[in-house]
């Protein structure tokens, strides 16, 4: 707003020397910003490249206005420098970016700025932020950096006032701290010619601050892909300059918060194979190789071959030699770090998910990386918590640990007895065993014409006060000095990898863990029996059930009205009391009363006979079974098991038609009396013979086979 009212002003002034031309507005120095310093400065060399060539009176009226906006432009900004710029991708010799502000890449993508992560103590034990230039994606909501320039050289200020990022007077980046007049970081541009200081900074759409001749912006003299933190980005180079021996390699961080170079390293093989492998910093220890390049991947990486995201290159000239990647869709937002435990990682932005998806881990396995969860801590994939300390041993940094920084690892609880005892003579310390493990690092072999047998690999071992642990198995006796790194457990899986580690232990620890042991080995026998006890109830009540259920199937199926019932013969065994209550007997068997579960009493036929007994129980059930009605007796089911044939009908209380028709000893008497008195008339016998035949013409037909099925009701009202 001030620049906008200078300029306006400046614009109406009467004299037309003093109004602003084009050339203020377009000057390279105000092209990405409208501040009021910059048009102030962009003014006064206008103005006095116009004294120099005029040669008016006008000159001796301009010359106080020129000391007075000299004097504004001094008390505005530090001559020659300009203020910070906002928003814009492109910061200028003398110009200044301060906390406030910040670069964009012209496509949006990315931002340039200060932030801040983490914080660090004072001299006076205050707790003070720590704050980092950093390079992050402007577009998405997740804060991910993707370069940090001070990662080392934090920041610790309050409120951020007192520090800056400028391009100084001979061309470099540097971040300043303006109170102490102190330089905290800067790019160190090397192999520049001397006469290239009108340099300009620039953060371009794929992520790659340069700082490039302002002039001629094809003379590039330094770029952060050629310095990369722990994020390698599409277009960037993981490789080497064969003429200046710089590599462009990546460095993970210390941990979650903290941007400092941490453990893990990510670079070309030096050996000239085509590969790129995962390393220890500082070390020669590899754990992880891409294996070499085969035109359009690494071997080792199978997941690169479908090649559909990305275009893969591996360029090799007089001057690099590196690998780089570009996905086929611009859009696509992706990364490839090495992260914190020392994971490559191959990540992809889902705006739907609105967070990072895995794309590919190298290696598959956590445990796989050195020193993952440093000294005296084991490593276990299939855990629910990837590092665990030893027994005998606590977190040595606790605070590091849950910002999954574990280089210090684990410290013991109680010191050996050798570190008070230097006699090797009457030591104390015991061997506590772990199994079924990978074996740590850097173990000294022990002959085996020294040592024979287990007993005599631990005597050596304790012999030493410098020996942690030892190992006797197939290839003899191992022991390990100092710390031990890299064991992995296998949880008793089959591995011909697997040995038992002896850990050395202070004898007080053993106390604690004879009592932790004995109540493990009490809590396992109560709970075994417990368990054991519970899956014999469950058994018992399941087959209780299951008893239960099959005894009461063919009850539910008659209260279901489901037709006719297949009953089993320990079921009509069970109702029938073992048949002890015989209600009659015949040609073709014999009928005893039952009851059943539901207290249905039901009348049991069982036939007699293999022959006769099958042919009268196959006409039964398929006559009668078909036929439901009031007057026919009612066949609720039948048994058919081995050569045992029976029917089952519900039990008719007066008996039936043919009990009074008949007298008991089955013949007709002259006289219309059986044996019992009961007397049957003729009127009666007519009703009852037009009562079948109206409401039951089909018993008509079962009459012929069966002529004892009709009903008498209570009443015998027929």
């Amino acid at each position: 707003m001030q620049a906008a009212i200078v300029l306006f002003v400046l614009c109406f002034y009467n004299s037309h020397t003093l109004r602003p031309s084009i050339f203020v507005v377009l000057h390279p120095r105000c092209r990405n910003t409208t501040t009021t310093a910059c048009i102030y400065q962009s003014f006064i060399l206008h103005q006095l490249l116009s004294l120099s060539l005029s040669q008016t009176q006008t000159s001796a009226a301009m010359l106080p206005v020129l000391i007075l906006f000299g004097l504004l432009f001094s008390l505005q900004c530090n001559f020659p420098a300009c203020s910070a710029t906002n928003n814009g991708s492109t910061l200028m010799a003398g110009q200044v970016l301060t906390g406030g502000n910040k670069l964009i890449s012209s496509n949006g993508k990315f931002a340039l700025s200060f932030f801040q992560t983490g914080s660090s103590k004072s001299s006076d034990n205050t707790t003070l932020p720590n704050w980092y230039l950093g390079i992050w994606f402007n577009n998405i909501p997740k804060f991910t950096t993707v370069w940090v320039a001070n990662r080392d050289k934090p920041i610790t200020d309050p409120i951020f006032k007192q520090s800056e990022l400028r391009v100084s007077r001979d061309g470099i980046l540097v971040i300043l701290n303006k109170v102490a007049k102190s330089m905290i970081w800067s790019s160190q541009i090397e192999n520049r010619p001397k006469t290239s200081r009108n340099n300009s900074v620039v953060l371009l759409d794929n992520g790659n601050l340069v700082i490039r001749d302002a002039s001629n912006p094809s003379n590039v003299w330094w770029q952060s892909f050629d310095h990369p933190t722990d994020v390698f980005l599409p277009e960037a180079k993981i490789g080497r300059n064969k003429i200046t021996g710089q590599k462009y390699s990546f460095t993970s961080k210390k941990n979650s918060e903290d941007p400092a170079l941490g453990l893990y390293c990510m670079e070309l093989d030096p050996s000239g194979s085509r590969q790129y492998y995962d390393k220890l910093c500082n070390s020669s220890t590899v754990y992880f190789s891409t294996g070499e390049w085969n035109g359009r991947y690494f071997n080792s990486v199978p997941e690169m071959s479908s090649n559909v995201l990305f275009d893969s290159q591996f360029i090799d000239n007089d001057e690099e030699e590196y690998f780089t990647y570009t996905p086929f869709d611009k859009t696509v937002i992706t990364i490839c770090l090495i992260d914190v435990s020392g994971l490559t990682k191959q990540l992809l932005w889902v705006e739907e998910l609105q967070d990072w998806e895995t794309v590919f881990i190298k290696p598959k396995a956590s445990c796989d990386v050195s020193s993952v969860c440093g000294p005296y801590t084991i490593c276990n994939d299939n855990a629910l918590t990837l590092c665990n300390c030893m027994k005998g041993f606590s977190v040595k940094s606790p605070r590091d640990w849950e910002l999954d920084d574990r280089r210090e690892g684990c410290t013991r609880n109680i010191p050996l007895g050798c570190s008070s005892n230097k006699s090797t003579t009457g030591l104390t310390d015991k061997f506590f065993p772990v199994p079924s493990v990978r074996l740590p690092y850097d173990a000294q072999s022990i002959s085996m014409e020294t040592v024979a047998s287990a007993h005599e690999c631990m005597q050596v071992c304790l012999r030493n006060c410098s020996c942690t642990a030892y190992s006797y198995g197939r290839s003899g006796c191992s022991v390990w000095h100092e710390q031990l790194i890299n064991v992995k457990q296998y949880n008793g899986t089959s591995n011909t990898n697997e040995e038992i580690l002896y850990l050395r232990l202070a004898d007080a620890e053993l106390p604690s863990w004879g009592h932790n042991r004995r109540e493990k080995i009490i809590a396992a026998v109560v709970g075994a029996s417990v368990s054991a006890f519970s899956f014999l109830a469950f058994l018992l009540l399941l087959m209780i059930w299951i008893k239960r259920r099959s005894r009461d199937y063919p009850i539910n199926k008659i209260k279901e009205g489901a037709g006719i019932v297949a009953f089993r013969y320990a079921h009509l065994q069970c109702a029938t009391k073992n048949f002890s209550e015989k209600l009659g007997g015949g040609g073709f068997g014999s009928v005893f009363k039952g009851i059943l579960s539901n207290s249905t009493t039901i009348a049991v036929k069982m036939l007699d006979g293999a022959r006769q007994g099958e042919k009268q129980f196959r006409a039964e059930v398929s006559t009668i079974g078909m036929i439901q009605h009031v007057n026919l007796v009612k066949l609720i089911g039948f048994c058919c098991e081995g050569d045992r044939r029976m029917l089952v009908y519900e039990h008719m209380v007066n008996r039936s038609l043919d009990a009074h028709l008949f007298c008991s000893n089955g013949t007709i008497d002259a006289h219309l009396f059986c044996s019992n008195g009961t007397i049957l008339n003729w009127s009666t016998r007519y009703q009852i013979a037009v009562g079948v035949v109206k409401d039951c013409p089909t018993c008509m037909r079962v009459a012929m086979t069966v002529s004892y099925t009709v009903i008498l009701s209570q009443k015998t009202y027929y």
